[in-house]
């Protein structure tokens, strides 16, 4: 295996990031050398916040910085008319601008001294490939960081067919970002046909969650691209195992002077009672919707945990003294609700917080990382889609997978969803009879999810299938 390298370029968004992140590791732990290389920032960025993971896995990962031109780093716009985070075009513009000369000089260099450089991009990067193609054993493959279903809506018509088969109306993402990114999109590449220039297509998902789906788009590949595969390799994100026999306080993670405060609270509360409240990190709400969804959480007299910080920006470690906006809400709203929610304004441990026997389900804005945390652990989701692919990863959840209801559609964004509204869905999860059934539906997802990981698992196959063609 020494002979072949792995060089890992990520798009500069957590999502994107951590998906390549937890690739690079799963690989790096089957022994091959790994190059995961990203602007210093966001090297920075992934390291912090991936886990799941410990240290020694990290050390076995060489990250490498790319060199980008300066850009701004302004602060999200919760009040702007999209809810898409155009604050971080400047960021992807400055990536997409420097980024290939820093890409092509790590190729050469790394592939000096091996047979293959195999070279996975995160789809967005459409010039990885093509420096990739100037480097005469250099061996692209694309990631895709979204649904496999988010792809046939716009491979013509026997895709949407498949879709309305089931009766699923596709929603293009095109109608959820904004046009500067369109035109981005368009100048960088970034285009349908951009899915069958790599060697093999990766992607974040399995069959168990979209076999039709996959099988179909294999096909597609096959027939497309000239015989070129398609591996459906998830869920990324590591899976813990759980001791069904144990007490709750014995089942979570492991105690460390670094274990978030957050798990300890979860420890003390009784099983399947804690709604997770997290819209990740590309979202900003309005100060108003805020207002409505704390009004929610408190009538509803469930448990909760809450993660209430505003979208990153492009640079997260940029040095800012903005107060908190939620600064005044949260002085009131914490003696309100009296122990029975917990708020957290920083980064949330979501992996473990998940797999917690104590959590029930997840309002989540339905991000695909999200989505298939979510749904590898077994929690229902709440769906309250923002932009780009998460209208559609929303409609997979709730009408395909039966696995989650509905808050609030996301050409609803302009509007302030009332606290009586969304409190009612709440309650429908958390207490009804629906609810329940809905909850034991996402657990039996989960439990196929990581069948699929486990051994003899479609999952761990194609993972295995794709380490044999790299290494052949």
């Amino acid at each position: 295996m020494e002979s072949v390298a792995v060089v890992a370029v990520p798009f500069p968004a957590q999502g994107h990031l951590n998906q390549l992140l937890h690739l690079s590791l799963q690989l790096a732990a089957r022994g091959l050398p790994v190059h995961y290389a990203a602007p210093g920032e966001h090297v920075r960025q992934a390291r912090a916040r991936v886990h799941g993971w410990g240290d020694d896995a990290l050390r076995r990962v060489e990250f490498q910085e790319l060199a980008i031109s300066e850009y701004v780093s302004p602060p999200p716009d919760p009040a702007a008319a999209s809810p898409f985070p155009s604050h971080l075009m400047p960021l992807w513009e400055a990536f997409a601008a420097s980024a290939p000369a820093a890409v092509a000089a790590l190729l050469r260099e790394v592939s000096a001294s091996r047979r293959r450089v195999v070279v996975i991009y995160d789809l967005l990067n459409a010039f990885v490939a093509e420096e990739a193609a100037r480097v005469s054993n250099a061996e692209p493959y694309a990631l895709h960081c979204t649904s496999v279903s988010a792809i046939l809506g716009r491979m013509g018509d026997g895709g949407n067919a498949l879709l309305r088969r089931r009766g699923l109306e596709f929603l293009p993402v095109d109608n959820y970002v904004t046009e500067e990114f369109l035109e981005f999109s368009i100048k960088r590449g970034m285009s349908d046909e951009a899915i069958f220039l790599p060697a093999g297509l990766l992607t974040n998902s399995c069959r168990a969650l979209e076999g039709e789906f996959v099988d179909f788009f294999a096909q597609q590949m096959e027939a497309a691209a000239g015989g070129k595969k398609l591996f459906a390799i998830g869920p990324l994100n590591p899976l813990r195992e759980r001791d069904a026999s144990a007490a709750p306080q014995k089942q979570s993670s492991k105690k460390s002077s670094q274990q978030h405060g957050c798990l300890d609270w979860l420890d003390k509360q009784p099983p399947a009672s804690v709604l997770y409240v997290s819209f990740g990190s590309m979202s900003s709400l309005r100060g108003e919707q805020i207002a409505e969804l704390a009004a929610a959480l408190r009538g509803s007299n469930q448990r909760f945990i809450w993660v209430l910080r505003d979208a990153d920006r492009g640079n997260i470690f940029t040095d800012h003294d903005d107060e908190s906006r939620h600064a005044k809400l949260l002085a009131e709203f914490t003696k309100e609700v009296d122990g029975r929610g917990l708020v957290i304004t920083g980064w949330a441990p979501q992996l473990d917080i998940l797999w917690h026997p104590a959590t029930a389900a997840f309002m989540s804005h339905c991000g695909w990382n999200s989505t298939m945390e979510s749904m590898s652990h077994g929690k229902p989701i709440l769906a309250w889609p923002m932009h780009s692919d998460q209208p559609w990863d929303a409609v997979l959840v709730c009408e395909y997978l039966k696995a989650g209801f509905l808050v609030r559609p996301c050409e609803k964004h302009a509007e302030v969803i009332p606290a009586a509204s969304i409190q009612q869905v709440i309650e429908r999860m958390m207490v009804s009879d629906e609810g329940r059934a809905v909850r034991k539906r996402a657990k039996e997802v989960g439990e196929a999810v990581r069948a699929s990981a486990a051994a003899g698992g479609s999952s761990r196959k194609d993972f295995e299938d794709f380490i044999a063609h790299i290494t052949r």
